[in-house]
């Protein structure tokens, strides 16, 4: 392996290529919410990496991928007055995520082994790299494990469970490459001396961040905004009615569309209050940091919004038109989206709060 242990030109290069790379892990976490909004995402009911990336060509292969879905309990309880443009519809956009998913790899691989060839990377790169293709191909394995859920019984959508293990995993990967492309651009002496404590409580934020995307996806799994279309009350309470109802035991946390509704809703003011707090001290500390000083309301402002929009998506709710893609969608699709945000303006800060390692001397 011809690696190079010191080329910063190199690593700027590969750093690029990591942003792009976050940049098309957005767009795929994106079209998975899309696929999930137009209920698309069991339109295509097998798995094949290679033959699966060109879509029905003529009419016989879209009657035949037409009857393949007709088998699947989501036809046959749901949507049995399906005709084939329906499923065309549907189909396009389960394609298009797969597809996006393999111009991901094709992105990803084919510049690595350029890379690898020139010796573009440091020896410390290595790793990163095994972990950023190991991740990337357990996400693919988790997400047809999860459109498998879906495929039997008397199952109409994926389980919601494993709806948010791909979600998570998802949110992971990109949190991962993200750090991975800071760590080639922002170096050590960039970041800020004396920050313990803010770092600490910003890793706090992050890991409630991950219980509420968490959360997120339950909702999204249950469909549970229109469980309770009100606010700043839950069905006329602060306490909802149901909150310990069936099933018993922790799995009411999982399962029970009341109070996965009331767990996120509480929090998203958590994490608002606790970034509230975070930006007053971040305004203290260490004010000659320049990109600290010049992102540390990003946070904030990213909150705030993703807070709105989430109040705006739950008075919207009973607008929803199965099969029609309306306000509600438009809102939940960018809702979605600023929580990608927020988990990288964390990601952003907590790099920018590691103790600072002075520059080595040319």
């Amino acid at each position: 392996m011809n690696v190079r242990l010191d080329d910063t030109r190199g690593s700027r290069t590969v750093a690029i290529w990591l942003l792009v790379g976050v940049g098309m892990i957005i767009v795929q976490i994106a079209l998975g919410g899309i696929t999930r909004l137009t209920g698309s995402g069991l339109s295509i009911t097998e798995w094949n990496v290679i033959t699966g990336t060109l879509p029905p060509l003529n009419h016989r292969q879209w009657m035949e991928a037409f009857d393949k879905y007709r088998q699947t309990p989501q036809f046959q309880l749901l949507n049995f007055d399906f005709t084939l443009r329906d499923f065309r519809f549907i189909f396009f956009w389960e394609w298009f995520h797969r597809l996006w998913a393999r111009l991901m790899g094709v992105v990803f691989f084919i510049p690595f082994v350029l890379f690898l060839i020139r010796g573009r990377f440091r020896a410390e790169m290595v790793r990163p790299l095994a972990i950023l293709f190991l991740l990337g191909a357990l996400q693919g394995a988790v997400g047809w494990i999860m459109v498998a859920s879906g495929l039997t019984g008397d199952a109409i959508y994926v389980k919601p469970t494993r709806l948010a293990l791909h979600f998570i995993f998802a949110l992971g990967l990109l949190s991962y490459t993200f750090w991975f492309a800071l760590k080639l651009l922002v170096g050590r002496d960039r970041t800020v001396a004396g920050s313990f404590r803010l770092r600490r409580v910003t890793w706090l934020i992050a890991g409630v961040l991950v219980l509420q995307l968490l959360y997120g996806a339950l909702m999204a799994g249950h469909k549970a905004a229109t469980a309770a279309p009100t606010w700043p009350d839950i069905n006329g309470s602060l306490l909802p009615a149901g909150l310990l109802a069936a099933p018993a035991g922790w799995m009411n946390l999982l399962e029970n569309k009341i109070t996965i509704h009331f767990v996120h809703r509480g929090l998203a003011y958590l994490i608002l209050a606790l970034i509230i707090w975070w930006t007053i001290r971040a305004v203290h500390i260490a004010p000659g940091n320049d990109l600290l000083r010049r992102t540390r309301f990003l946070p904030l402002s990213i909150a705030g919004t993703q807070v709105l929009l989430g109040i705006l998506a739950v008075l919207v709710s009973p607008q929803i038109v199965p099969g029609h893609w309306g306000l509600f969608e438009w809102i939940a699709q960018l809702h979605q989206l600023t929580a990608m945000l927020l988990l990288l303006s964390l990601v952003w800060m907590l790099y920018l709060l590691r103790e600072p390692v002075p520059s080595q001397p040319a």
